[in-house]
Parts: structure tokens; sequence; C-alpha cells
């Protein structure tokens, strides 16, 4: 493939990864001016950072030419604060986690093998201990709090605590959900990317199934049937992933990587 094709393919590649975000952008009052401050931003933070010649330090004049930006323009980027991550994913990471330990770990489960109603205080299976073993240090009032805020546990009048969902969606809270919307997309992006670029026995995983030629009514219940095959799913993913992460398992090894696995639905008309 020639340059020219390959700057194509990415040039209409960006255009169809754009349209949806855009659409969310404009959505949520973010003027086009604001994105372009954005792209600005990340272009010079990525030549930086992922760019230097090796064994030399990157130079404004050498972010400069490969970004396309002035040097006024790169120094004056450089300076400004970079936005601190989300609340939102910081939530989404230690809620998620919680509600994973409660679906999987014996300890939290009552004798038919689910999820049980637990207690909030006490050493071990309850809710609190819960969240000590999934969550770190976070008080466990404000993880149920959080958790009952978006309907995923229920506090009963005898104290304890009841799993209602066996996932972390948060309901009605836009930050949270873009914030989510923030770490998917930049996954899935990451994951293409290594595959662009990787020998074809180092790709990662990276498969889909669709078809295009399904009646409209057959689409509340085909989407019932795919989540629930998706949820189980990913809590068999979840107990291998789990078996392999320090913070939930003896494992030993050195260094530290985030990995995982992530399904998701799609839906378009075609007509």
């Amino acid at each position: 493939m020639t340059a020219n094709n390959v700057t194509q393919a990415l040039t209409a590649a960006a255009e169809k990864m754009l349209k949806p975000l855009v659409r969310v952008l404009l959505r949520n009052g973010i003027p086009f001016r604001a994105f372009a401050d954005i792209a600005r931003q990340v272009y010079v933070e990525v030549a930086e950072k992922e760019f230097a010649l090796p064994g030399r330090a990157q130079t404004v004049s050498r972010i400069s030419t490969i970004t396309g930006l002035t040097r006024k323009e790169v120094t004056r980027t450089q300076a400004r604060e970079v936005p601190a991550e989300a609340e939102g994913s910081w939530t989404h990471n230690r809620a998620a986690r919680v509600i994973s330990g409660w679906v999987r770990d014996k300890a939290y489960h009552d004798r038919k093998g689910r999820p049980a109603d637990l207690p909030m205080e006490g050493t071990k299976s309850s809710f609190s201990a819960l969240v000590r073993g999934f969550s770190g240090d976070i008080p466990a009032r404000t993880i149920a709090e959080e958790l009952a805020r978006v309907g995923a546990i229920q506090l009963l009048p005898d104290g304890k605590a009841r799993l209602l969902t066996r996932a972390y969606i948060p309901r009605g809270d836009e930050a949270g959900k873009i914030a989510i919307l923030g770490m998917e997309v930049a996954d899935l992006i990451r994951t293409i990317d290594h595959n662009l670029t990787s020998a074809s026995g180092d790709a990662y995983f990276q498969r889909r199934v669709s078809y295009n030629n399904v009646p409209r009514e057959l689409l509340p219940d085909l989407t019932k049937k795919l989540s629930r095959r998706a949820q189980a799913c990913l809590e068999s993913l979840d107990k291998v992933l789990a078996a392999a992460d320090r913070d939930s398992s003896a494992a030993k090894g050195s260094g530290r990587v985030r990995t995982g696995v992530g399904i998701y639905y799609f839906e378009e008309n075609v007509e």
C-alpha cells in the first residue's frame, strides 16, 4: 500500500471515528475551538513523549516539525496545565471492582452460590470487608452510596446490602458515562494501533460479529439475549484476569500492567 493510500484510509477512518464523538461533544456544548485546543494539546504531548529520536531529548523544533504546529504554539501548549483525569473514571474502577468481587468470590455468596446480602460491618463476609478487599482504603459507606445511587445495590431495612445488578453502569450521571467513553474508546484504539504496527504473531485479540439485514422487530429480544450472554462471558473472563492480578490474588511478578477484554453491542440503521 502506498503512502497516499494510507493517508486516504486514515482520513476516512478518522472521519468515521469523529462523527459519533463530535455528536457527543456538540450535545454537551463543546464547540470546535475547544476541541481544537484539546487536539493541539494531545498532538504536542504524544509527539513529545513518543516520537523523540533515540538517545536524544525531544526538542520544540522537532515537535513543531512532526505536528505541523509553530514553535510558539508548541511552547504555549507545553506551558498549559493538563486537565486531571475525570473523577468518573476513578469511581467506575473502584465500584466495578467491588461488584466483580461480590459476584465471583465465594466468601460473599449464600449457600446456593449466589451473591449474598451482606451486613455493612464485620471482619469478614461483610460489605466493608468486600470493599477493603477489592477497592483499597476507600470508606465502605462511600462505595455503598455510589452503588445505591446508580441502582446497583439496595440498602435493606435490616442494615444489609443486596446486589441488584452484576455490573456497574452509571445512570443519570453524564460525567460518569463520559469518563467511561474516554477509557473504553481509548482502549479499543490502542489495540488497533498495536495490531497495525505489530508482527502477525504478536497481535492482540480483536474480533467482532455483525449482520446487516436484521428486522427491527427482532431487536428488543435480540439485545436481551446478547446482553445476557455477553455478561456471562465477561464474568468468566473476569475470573481469569483476577487470578493474575496482585490486588485480587497471590500472583507474583514484576512491573505493573493494565490489561483486559471489552465487549460492546452496536446498532446502526443501514437504510
